[in-house]
């Protein structure tokens, strides 16, 4: 699929669904930025980082369709419906969402109904959250001897319990990355404890990672509810389990504006 445009506005538009990574512009992909700089519209989510936001054209639109717990400023339908209107109001319209757009980021379901509505669209794949916070804290999500694989699971559910594989989740070969996971803290710890995971697990926790305001906190399952809250860490907040997390300071690299 083609990139350029055309002045034609009976062809529908393109929507670029972009991943703007987890904060630091200079994390954009190099296709990212350059849509970002020819926008001629852009909805975007609330863990943008505002130095990402300073990228896109000053007479470009900007649509905010952020979502925080259970505070949506857009339901999802209305987003669908926004992008397809746009579509045929604009030629470059920019979705831009925090990491990646297909990791805990609803891209898929815009995309699924960007194509029932015969809109053209495109992925533009972003550094993840896991990925860049765990770099620019120093914990390797993969590491010989201590991890063989990685998973990642959201913290954050509608229902009044997580409903997740426990047994399966507290491998100790395999480091678990969770999203939006800050409020289930304590339930996510007991249950990992209680299907055989050790209490002495370490635990990283980084709050706005790869912006100058990142802060995090190195613990252990059975401590990191009381630490991670002697910290006063609030979301966004990435929480990395497993024993990766226990060389973070021997890998501790950045500093704010590095």
């Amino acid at each position: 699929m083609s990139d350029q445009t055309t002045s034609d506005k009976s062809v529908a538009g393109t929507v670029y669904l972009i991943g703007a990574g987890p904060g630091d512009p200079d994390l954009l992909t190099v296709k990212a930025a350059r849509l970002l700089s020819m926008a001629d519209v852009v909805v975007y989510d609330r863990l943008v980082s505002d130095a990402v936001m300073d990228l896109v054209p000053e007479d470009s639109p900007l649509i905010y369709a952020g979502k925080a717990s259970k505070n949506h400023s857009m339901p999802q339908p209305d987003i669908n419906a926004l992008l397809v209107s746009l579509s045929h109001e604009h030629q470059t319209v920019v979705r831009l969402k925090g990491g990646d757009p297909f990791i805990f980021g609803r891209g898929s379901e815009e995309a699924i109904h960007l194509a029932e509505h015969s809109v053209p669209f495109q992925i533009v794949p972003g550094i993840s959250a896991a990925s860049g916070c765990s770099a620019y804290l120093g914990v390797p999500l993969t590491h010989r001897g201590l991890a063989t694989g990685v998973r990642y699971v959201t913290g954050h559910t509608q229902e009044e319990e997580l409903d997740l594989d426990w047994e399966n989740l507290a491998d100790p070969d395999t480091t678990l990355v969770v999203y939006m996971g800050l409020a289930n803290l304590g339930a996510i710890s007991d249950r990992l404890v209680a299907a055989g995971l050790s209490a002495d697990t370490p635990v990283a926790a980084v709050e706005r990672g790869t912006t100058p305001q990142q802060r995090h906190c190195i613990t252990t399952l059975k401590d990191a509810v009381g630490d991670v809250a002697n910290a006063k860490l609030g979301p966004p907040c990435l929480i990395v389990i497993g024993k990766v997390a226990g060389i973070a300071g021997t890998l501790e690299w950045w500093q704010p504006g590095d």
